[in-house]
């Protein structure tokens, strides 16, 4: 019989697209792999099994304990789905402003949802996990903001996916960063089989990579308020700093023209691998990453307004 014995031998492996009804300069051809095919639909279902692993297997937690972790939801998800191999308990800190499909996910999956307050961003989700995990025996929070297993789910698992599916020929790599993590990982791996890729990172307006003060945004999953210790500035060839309302309109058109249903930060980094397209030489590749879909975004009204 040809059968998986659980949802976690389903991560990873996603599919490769190519975007064909985009009028793209010629030769250049553009490809996007379909993150939220992972059982927990997104990109971070990869991380959410490295961090548990990780700690498992250094004794940082025991079977029966807890994990505890900020988080905007997808890594939460990927979390309370990891945690129910191993007999975990996960509590998710969680800014409010953050979309309700992923904290009703996350409760589905039997975590516990913490808020804290919008204003105080993702550094008050950091700190509110601090301080559960001081309160809380056989507790540990992974940290996927300084954790070197974040990028190293990546390295081992996208990386070769995107390489071997496109069998080496990538040119140019595109990818939206929230820790970075899914950035980094790729983009390492990619310089490891051949140093003349170019890596492009995308954050959306309010995030500090491009030089410019952290502030708040719409594009949800993507964008940095601080540098987390592995994210290496000397990967990033070029940023790309866009607009919310250029993600949220590159989201319609995916779905009226591809039929993709993807969320704002997939639309962030096709607006990013659209503009790479605009001045690359013919015979060019562009890969990105389309971490999850849109259905998680629906109660933002991520198909309404940015006209």
């Amino acid at each position: 019989m040809n059968v998986y014995r659980g949802v976690h031998e389903l991560i990873g492996h996603t599919p490769v697209v190519e975007i064909t009804r985009f009028s793209l300069p010629e030769g250049v051809r553009l490809f996007a792999k379909l993150e939220f095919y992972n059982p927990g639909g997104s990109v971070k279902d990869r991380l959410g099994r490295e961090l548990i692993e990780d700690a498992l297997e250094k004794g940082l937690v025991t079977q029966g304990g807890t994990i505890i972790e900020p988080t905007a939801g997808n890594t939460g998800i990927g979390l309370a789905l990891a945690a129910l191999q191993h007999d975990l308990h996960v509590i998710v800190c969680v800014p409010e402003k953050f979309s309700i499909e992923k904290q009703e996910l996350m409760k589905a999956l039997g975590a516990t949802v913490v808020h804290t307050p919008t204003e105080q961003g993702m550094t008050g989700a950091i700190a509110k996990a601090k301080e559960l995990v001081n309160e809380i025996p056989n507790s540990y929070s992974p940290s996927q903001f300084a954790n070197e297993a974040n990028p190293r789910a990546y390295f081992k698992t996208l990386g070769p996916e995107l390489w071997d599916a496109l069998n080496g020929e990538i040119n140019i790599f595109v990818a939206g960063a929230g820790t970075g993590g899914t950035f980094m990982g790729t983009a390492s791996y990619l310089k490891e089989k051949n140093v003349d890729i170019k890596t492009v990172i995308v954050e959306p307006e309010g995030s500090i990579l491009n030089g410019g003060k952290a502030g708040s945004h719409e594009t949800e999953g993507i964008g940095l308020e601080f540098i987390p210790p592995f994210l290496k500035t000397s990967y990033f060839d070029e940023i790309h700093t866009i607009s919310d309302r250029n993600a949220f309109l590159r989201v319609k058109e995916l779905a009226q023209k591809e039929g993709l249903l993807v969320g704002s930060s997939s639309g962030a980094a096709f607006h990013a691998s659209l503009l790479e397209a605009e001045q690359a030489a013919p015979g060019t590749n562009i890969v990105t990453i389309f971490p999850d879909s849109s259905e998680r975004y629906l109660s933002k009204d991520i198909y309404k307004g940015w006209e």
